[in-house]
């Protein structure tokens, strides 16, 4: 009788142990699951911009067309900063694509002489072909008029791109927007004066605006290219402004207007429109901006 109830308050030990020892797991498993969850860092959010898009469309003016930078008064989009294939240039589809990809999807609706009031035109030619990242340079032109009293309103402006964006985020809600500054004009026009040449072509009615009368230095003159440069500085204001308002927008912050082009990035024909050797600091300025881990300011 001894030895069973020793035994018997063995067996009660055990069975109490394991009793307590089951629920001591469950308990500490609980507690412990916990911990370990919270302790896992929190997933990053995805980010909306993609830094290597598979196709690229352009649309703009001149500059994305290639004007004058392979013959006088022609377009050569082989040299273009957005679509071209030149080894010269690199464009910001070959970097992104390839050669044999940019090729094959990337695709040009610029035009020369073009407007903010023929972006929305272009934009709808180029949703059809369903761009993940759409190039914008356009404002240029909206500037270069006869007069200044003839530049397009700001307003004006604004309601053309807004419309632009609206329509491509209707049809393709993830396609991305690059947009480009307008360049400084008046910084063009004090390059481009020394070239004799240069100037014999802005007679044929490149920016009169901005490049008429080119060494006229009068109060008049100055005060009509200076209304010209506010007016470009205010259209890029509003390219900053309408792209902030949209998540896949990214404006280059004002890179183009800065950038400092020297002769050798002017074409030898115009000295206004971009070279070869322009097109590709154009190229290297998008590649930038697009494949940046943030948004320039």
């Amino acid at each position: 009788m001894r030895k069973r109830g020793r035994r018997t308050r063995g067996v009660l030990a055990v069975v109490a142990a394991g009793v307590l020892g089951v629920a001591g797991c469950d308990a500490v498993g609980g507690d412990a699951a916990a911990p370990s969850e919270s302790a896992k860092p929190s997933p990053k959010p995805t980010s909306l911009w993609d830094r290597s898009p598979g196709s690229v469309a352009a649309v703009g003016d001149s500059i994305t067309r290639g004007f004058d930078a392979c013959d006088v008064l022609s377009d050569c989009p082989e040299a273009s900063w957005a679509t071209g294939g030149s080894r010269e240039v690199d464009s910001l589809a070959v970097r992104l694509l390839g050669r044999t990809g940019a090729a094959q999807r990337s695709w040009n609706y610029a035009v020369s002489g073009a407007r903010m009031a023929d972006l929305p035109g272009q934009m709808a030619r180029a949703v059809g072909r369903r761009p993940q990242l759409v190039t914008v340079m356009v404002g240029a032109n909206d500037a270069c008029r006869s007069t200044p009293a003839e530049m397009t309103p700001v307003s004006a402006f604004r309601a053309d791109f807004e419309d632009s964006l609206r329509s491509l985020r209707k049809a393709l809600p993830k396609a991305q927007v690059f947009v480009a500054s307008v360049p400084n004009l008046k910084r063009l026009w004090s390059q481009g004066r020394t070239s004799p040449m240069g100037k014999q072509v802005w007679k044929l009615g490149i920016c009169p605006s901005m490049l008429g009368d080119p060494d006229a230095l009068d109060s008049a003159a100055t005060l009509r290219r200076n209304t010209v440069q506010q007016r470009v500085e205010d259209y890029n204001e509003v390219l900053k402004d309408v792209c902030a308002e949209d998540e896949r927008c990214r404006y280059d912050g004002g890179a183009v207007y800065d950038y400092r082009f020297g002769t050798t990035q002017l074409s030898r024909w115009d000295y206004f429109h971009p070279s070869v050797n322009g097109q590709a600091r154009l190229a290297e300025i998008a590649y930038r901006t697009v494949t940046a881990e943030k948004p320039l300011t």
